[in-house]
């Protein structure tokens, strides 16, 4: 009976692996744009996720995951949250290590790159806390824009104490922000929004509204936006009061999602909650419009660092199982798929990690800022997109293991689809690429520059070249007819940036690999079709 049950060919736990010095694209990004100050600690990082126990945590996390009381057990409204130990674990160690705003409070050359290794590295293991780690990291351009609110809260949102008690907010030293926009009528047309506020007596504002969706409603506090007379208004909104009161902030149910399941979203009814005006009445998108930037890039951030788990997970998978008397990864069939998936992977690591550094380019600011908000909403667009079917591939390298619940890729699929989702979806994401390019129209000069710094480098990237500006032609000589190529132009535009990145900065034939597999003629439809003469050894090894 016990010579059944012999385990052999099964890969080893993937345990005490630096996840920052084994992913050598990261540390070629980081180091490029500034960040090489940073080493040490995010090799700190990487050994700290890559342990046994933070990755146990991970799954305690997900497996367990938040529990929604509206009543206490004597009938007392509370509308508690409740977590797991392992979330709050592995949220304590993120803020700790600066993964929310270190960059804010701790700036200097290459702070953004520093804070987006760090936060990738995070949610490479454990991608639902970083949801409202990146609200927290992203709500601090719009405090600024009210010095008394800043000066109030941003000290707790610098901190590196975590501590998820909801009391009030002057016995605390660190906070959590959320945020609640889309309601039920309007989703992405927030300017639909029925939410309304009031001005009282006192200064503050009184929010009435429900709120279809609010992630994180066990932070201290939101960015909530709502109707006056003036129009959409931005309003800080804790969810407790000086004395400790709790505000008119009521969680109606959490969400049932299809990942993300250790993150809690949530409806909520406002009735008569106290706000506090952020920026200026009737501006309220402006306000929160940066928020919303930071965390699209943060979306980015976290495919890409998903795409990386995946090739990790399935590489250590194939090195270590036999088929047909040959491991996994010397199968010339396996090594192609692997090598296509580390293309995808290295390709939106490069991205993610340019655009955080655009907030750290002091010296050519305006270029900078503008390359980086068309740039942001492009890649957000292709790169979240990129991560669903990426996650299935590298699932499949681990077969039937890669579809059940005790290995990760199984989390990891559920989970690719929500930063294509969050920040707006795939459509809203093309046309907003759209309207910037026709009102602001430096913002398409500056993307252009950037990326035509690799022209003559290689002829397939010089005829994508061609081809995204022929589609850019196009859109301006018939605006009417951009929304229906929207997604067309958006593409080309992700393809041309990513391998002009590679071209530049990437080693060995891996921007070769990259154009010819996604740009030529050549190309494939699916992972693992990579053409002729691509040195598939040379590309497996950076994984």
């Amino acid at each position: 009976m016990t010579g059944t049950h012999e385990v052999f060919n099964q890969a080893p736990p993937r345990t005490d692996v630096n996840e920052f010095t084994s992913n050598p694209a990261l540390v070629d990004a980081v180091a490029r744009y500034g960040a090489g100050w940073a080493e040490p600690e995010l090799t700190e990082i990487g050994a700290a996720v890559g342990r046994a126990d933070f990755q146990r945590d991970a799954e305690q996390a997900n497996t367990n995951p938040p529990i929604f009381s509206s009543h206490d057990r004597w009938g007392n409204r509370i509308d508690a949250v409740d977590f797991h130990p392992a979330y709050h674990r592995i949220f304590g160690e993120a803020v700790a290590r600066g993964a929310h705003t270190s960059c804010w409070a701790d700036p200097r050359p290459g702070a953004h790159v520093a804070r987006a290794a760090t936060f990738m590295l995070f949610a490479q293991v454990e991608p639902g806390h970083a949801c409202p780690v990146s609200m927290t990291h992203a709500v601090v351009p719009s405090l600024r824009l009210t010095p008394a609110l800043a000066e109030e809260w941003l000290p707790r949102v610098y901190s590196r104490r975590y501590d998820p008690e909801l009391r009030e907010p002057a016995t605390k030293t660190s906070a959590v922000f959320g945020m609640a926009m889309t309601e039920k009528q309007g989703g992405s047309d927030v300017r639909a929004n029925t939410t309304t506020a009031t001005e009282a007596d006192d200064g503050t504002w009184l929010l009435t509204g429900h709120k279809w969706f609010c992630s994180a409603p066990q932070s201290d506090a939101f960015l909530v936006l709502a109707q006056t007379e003036p129009g959409l208004s931005c309003f800080l909104v804790p969810r407790r009061l000086p004395g400790g009161a709790a505000n008119n902030f009521f969680i109606q149910r959490l969400k049932d999602k299809l990942g993300n399941k250790s993150n809690a979203s949530s409806e909520i009814e406002l009735d008569h909650a106290v706000g506090r005006l952020v920026g200026e009445p009737g501006r309220g998108v402006r306000a929160i419009i940066e928020m919303v930037n930071q965390t699209r890039l943060d979306c980015i951030l976290g495919s890409a660092a998903g795409m990386r788990q995946s090739v990790a997970e399935a590489v250590w998978h194939v090195r270590h199982r036999q088929a047909f008397g040959r491991l996994l990864i010397d199968q010339p069939a396996m090594t192609a798929v692997l090598a296509d998936l580390h293309l995808e992977a290295e390709a939106a690591t490069w991205t993610g990690i340019r655009l955080a550094a655009c907030s750290d380019d002091t010296d050519a600011s305006d270029e900078s800022a503008a390359f980086g908000r068309l740039a942001t909403a492009v890649a957000k667009y292709w790169v979240c997109k990129r991560g669903p079917q990426h996650a299935y591939e590298a699932l499949e390298c681990l077969g039937g293991n890669g579809y059940t619940e005790q290995f990760p890729l199984a989390r990891r699929y559920r989970e690719q689809p929500v930063m294509a989702i969050w920040e707006g979806s795939g459509n809203v994401i093309a046309l907003d690429v759209l309207r910037a390019m026709m009102r602001q129209p430096e913002t398409v000069e500056a993307f252009g520059r950037e990326v035509g710094l690799a022209a003559g480098e290689h002829p397939g990237f010089d005829e994508q070249l061609k081809s995204m500006y022929a589609l850019l032609d196009q859109v301006r000589a018939d605006p009417a007819d951009g929304p229906r190529v929207a997604r067309r132009v958006v593409e080309s535009m992700a393809l041309a940036l990513q391998a002009s990145l590679l071209l530049r900065e990437s080693s060995g034939n891996l921007a070769d690999a990259f154009i010819r597999s996604r740009l030529s003629p050549e190309r494939g439809l699916e992972y693992g079709t990579l053409p002729p003469g691509i040195d598939l050894q040379q590309i497996v090894a950076r994984t």
